[in-house]
């Protein structure tokens, strides 16, 4: 049955073969000059069969594909105005299309809430409208802030840091220790240099520093080197008590530094010799340390840079983002404001008080020693403070500031003197 199948096949293929050629033969006259006639086929004359000019007849036709346009639809983004359409226009023309009330969010619109503005005045504000801080592209307010906080703090306040700290280690390698002599055990009259009440105003304001230094660091700079040794759970918890304790430090190092400026302002306005003792670095280089009064022109700078301007700005801005401040809007923008003023003189401000840190404590031999005991030897006193140990020998300065503590026993001895 399949041989018959396929004879069949083979049969109307050959005659599918041999038609066009019987009907030209049956069209076209004979050779003997006979005139056999046929009626003509029908004229096609639809639009599908006519062959463009100047292609060749019949067979397929090639097309460049990038001559192909795309068939073009009208829908709603073609009508007039589609781009300011309102919400509730673009429902209505694209149902769930809410891109006009998102492109309004983006743009700083605020929605409805409940909380009142007194507590909340941004509650019904989603997104802040774009800004332009220096530095960074226009963008969203709080996209603005990030940008100069991982771009510009983040990156060049790390490096003044390790700057500072390469150029002081080099200097005490370098150099080694200043001065030849330790602020006690000289054998020389003993010169109160601090009293206790000062003693304690420094060091209250140098620990709730030293909090809010090492906190703020790991807080800003604490992901590139703690974060993958420490792992994400434990960097974590260190990070939190370290935001509470740098919470809390804060209020205490604004009035502590109050109380050191207030303490130690008389003696440091300007005075003779200081300017010799900028211009020569305090002698540092030449191993001979220049004449100064009872603070020299390099802690005088200390003073009114770091503790009264970077101080200042420092703790307002600190006061400012604790929320601690009355009568001023706490909204993003300003809070944003605020922490890049509070982070940029904060690093200056630690830039300043590494070098202050490093002379009172392994750069200069007694600095520690005087400020922790209060007492000097009149040597260190004439090698390192020599106008002011002039003035203490003329008498103008007293030897003992505050007053002794004798406490006497029920038989008049001392038990503990000065």
């Amino acid at each position: 049955m399949s041989r018959f199948h396929e004879l069949l096949i083979a049969g109307a293929l050959g005659l599918a073969a041999a038609g066009p050629a019987l009907a030209q033969s049956t069209t076209s006259a004979p050779a003997g000059g006979g005139s056999t006639t046929t009626a003509p086929a029908p004229a096609r004359s639809t639009q599908d069969d006519q062959v463009p000019a100047g292609t060749g007849s019949g067979g397929i036709q090639g097309q460049n594909i990038f001559d192909v346009k795309p068939e073009v639809k009208r829908d709603a983004s073609s009508e007039p105005g589609y781009m300011e359409q309102k919400n509730g226009e673009r429902n209505k023309v694209q149902p769930g299309n809410n891109s006009p009330m998102w492109r309004a969010v983006q743009g700083g619109a605020e929605g409805f809430t409940s909380l009142p503005k007194s507590q909340a005045p941004e509650a019904g504000n989603l997104i802040q409208a774009p800004v332009q801080y220096p530095g960074v592209r226009m963008t969203t307010a709080g996209e603005a802030w990030r940008q100069v906080r991982n771009h510009w703090i983040i990156p060049y306040g790390g490096s003044l840091l390790l700057i500072v700290l390469v150029a002081i280690g080099i200097f005490y390698f370098a150099k080694g220790k200043m001065g030849h002599s330790d602020a006690l055990g000289g054998g020389g009259r003993r010169i109160e240099r601090f009293t206790p009440f000062e003693r304690a105003a420094h060091w209250t304001n140098a620990i709730a520093f030293c909090i809010l230094a090492i906190s703020g660091i790991v807080m800003a700079f604490g992901k590139f080197f703690l974060l993958p040794i420490m792992g994400q759970t434990l960097f974590g918890l260190l990070t939190y008590l370290l935001k509470n304790a740098h919470n809390f430090a804060g209020p205490l190092f604004a009035v502590s530094l109050a109380v050191v400026f207030f303490t130690f302002l008389r003696d440091n306005w300007p005075q003779r010799g200081d300017l010799r003792w900028l211009l020569g670095a305090g002698g540092m280089l030449s191993g001979k340390e220049l004449p100064s009064h009872r603070f020299n022109a390099g802690e005088k700078v200390v003073f009114w840079g770091g503790v009264l301007l970077l101080g200042s700005v420092v703790v307002a801005s600190g006061l400012f983002l604790d929320q601690l401040l009355p009568g001023v809007a706490y909204v993003r923008a300003n809070m944003q404001v605020a922490h890049m003023i509070h982070a940029v003189a904060a690093v200056a401000m630690m830039a300043l008080f590494i070098g202050h840190i490093y002379i009172g404590t392994i750069g200069m031999r007694g600095a520690y020693t005087a400020m922790r005991r209060g007492y000097v030897d009149e040597a260190w006193a004439k090698e390192h403070h020599e106008y002011w140990y002039d003035e203490v020998k003329a008498g103008k300065v007293p030897t003992q500031r505050s007053k002794p503590i004798n406490m006497a026993s029920d038989t008049g001895e001392t038990v503990r003197p000065a």
